[in-house]
C-alpha cells in the first residue's frame, strides 16, 4: 500500500512549482535522503518528476488529485467511496472483500490514482500511471444467478459512453464486448467480474478503466492504438467533476439493466457500434470467423453475417477478439 509519506510528497509537487527537498524534509519530519527516495520510487509509478540543484523538485505540469469531497458535491447520487492512492488492482480488491465475505453495500465503489497490476480483459495488463486517468470498481448484486449478468458489461460500456459523451467533442463508440473507441483508438476498458451461484445471488464487480491524459512514456508501452480525454476535448477535463457524472450515468444504467436487462439497452448499443455493418474478423482460441457485423440482440450476443451463405451466427463472449477486417488490395 501506498505509504503515507509519498503521497504527501505527491500533495505537495501536485501544483507544478520547484520545492526543495529541504523542505519537504522539513514539513515531513524526514531526512533529505528520505525524500529522494521516495521521489525515485514514485518516479517508477509514471511520476515525471525531475531536480535541478538549488531549486528542488518540480513534478513536469503539476497534478490534479482525486478528492471525494468534491467527487460527492458534483454527484447526484450517494455511493460508499473509497479512494486508494496506489492500489495493485481496484477489482482484485472488492473481489477478495467478496471472497473474505466482508459486507458490501450494493454500489460500494473503490477508486484508485495509480493501480500497480491493473486488470484488463484476456489477462492482458491495464497501464494505471498514477494521477492521470480513472480507475474504479464498483460493487453490485443480483439475485438471479450468473447467467443475469452475461450481458452486464455491454450495459455498462453505454453509461460509459455516455459519460465520455458529456466532455468529448468527438463522438465515442462502442466495440464489442468490452471496449470504448474514438476515431478508432480505444479510451477505456471494462472488465465485469463475478462471484456466487448458477442461480442464486450473484456478486458483481464492474471495473472501469478510462484515459484522460497519457503521459508519454507510458504511452510507449500500449501496444494498440489509443487516445485518451484531453486529447478530444477543448479544456483540460476535471477528474473529479468526470467521475460524479460517470457515478450517476452508472447508476441509471445499472438500474435499467436490474429490471430490464439489454431488452431496451441493446437498441442505444447498436446505435453506437464502432463496426456495425462493416466486415470484420472475430479471432477465438480454435478459429478465425469473418463476417458482417450486425450489432447485438437482447442477450447480448454478437450477430455475424456470414458473406457467403448470409447465415447469421451468434457469438457470445469469452477469449474472442474482435477487429475491423482488412482490405486487400
Amino acid at each position: 500500500m501506498f505509504m503515507d509519506n509519498k503521497h504527501k510528497i505527491v500533495q505537495v509537487l501536485s501544483d507544478g512549482e520547484f520545492h526543495s527537498g529541504e523542505v519537504i524534509g522539513q514539513q515531513l519530519g524526514i531526512s533529505r535522503a528520505a525524500v529522494s527516495e521516495h521521489i525515485k520510487s514514485l518516479s517508477k509509478i509514471g511520476l515525471d518528476i525531475f531536480s535541478i540543484t538549488g531549486k528542488g523538485y518540480q513534478l513536469a505540469g503539476g497534478l490534479s488529485l482525486l478528492d471525494l469531497k468534491q467527487i460527492k458535491h458534483n454527484c447526484s447520487v450517494s455511493n460508499e467511496l473509497e479512494l486508494f492512492p496506489v492500489i495493485p488492482s481496484t477489482n482484485e480488491y472488492l473481489m477478495g472483500l467478496i471472497k473474505s465475505e466482508n459486507t458490501l453495500v450494493d454500489g460500494h465503489t473503490v477508486l484508485a490514482e495509480c493501480q500497480t497490476k491493473g486488470k484488463g480483459r484476456r489477462g492482458r495488463t491495464w497501464q494505471s500511471p498514477f494521477g492521470t486517468h480513472v480507475y474504479l470498481s464498483q460493487y453490485r448484486t443480483m439475485d438471479n444467478g450468473l447467467s443475469a449478468a452475461s450481458g452486464l458489461s455491454l450495459a455498462i460500456g453505454i453509461a460509459v459512453l455516455n459519460t465520455i459523451n458529456l466532455f468529448s467533442n468527438k463522438k465515442c463508440q462502442l466495440k464489442w464486448p468490452n471496449d470504448l473507441l474514438v476515431d478508432g483508438k480505444k479510451i477505456a476498458g471494462i472488465l465485469v467480474e463475478a462471484e456466487g451461484q448458477a442461480d442464486g445471488i450473484c456478486h458483481l464487480v464492474i471495473g472501469v478503466g478510462i484515459n484522460v491524459d497519457m503521459p508519454a512514456a507510458v504511452a510507449s508501452d500500449i501496444d494498440q492504438p489509443w487516445t485518451d480525454l484531453n486529447t478530444i476535448t477543448d479544456s483540460l477535463v476535471d477528474r473529479n467533476e468526470f467521475i460524479a457524472k460517470l457515478l450517476e450515468q452508472l447508476e441509471d444504467t445499472y438500474q435499467e439493466y436490474k429490471l430490464n436487462r439489454l431488452n431496451n439497452l441493446f437498441k442505444l448499443w447498436n446505435k453506437n457500434n464502432a463496426f456495425l455493418n462493416q466486415i470484420v474478423e472475430l479471432t477465438s482460441t480454435s478459429k478465425v470467423q469473418v463476417g458482417k457485423c450486425l450489432g447485438i440482440d437482447t442477450s447480448g450476443a454478437l450477430l455475424l453475417e456470414d458473406l457467403t451463405s448470409k447465415v447469421t451466427s451468434k457469438i457470445f463472449g469469452g477469449e474472442v477478439s474482435l477487429r475491423k477486417k482488412k482490405v486487400v488490395s
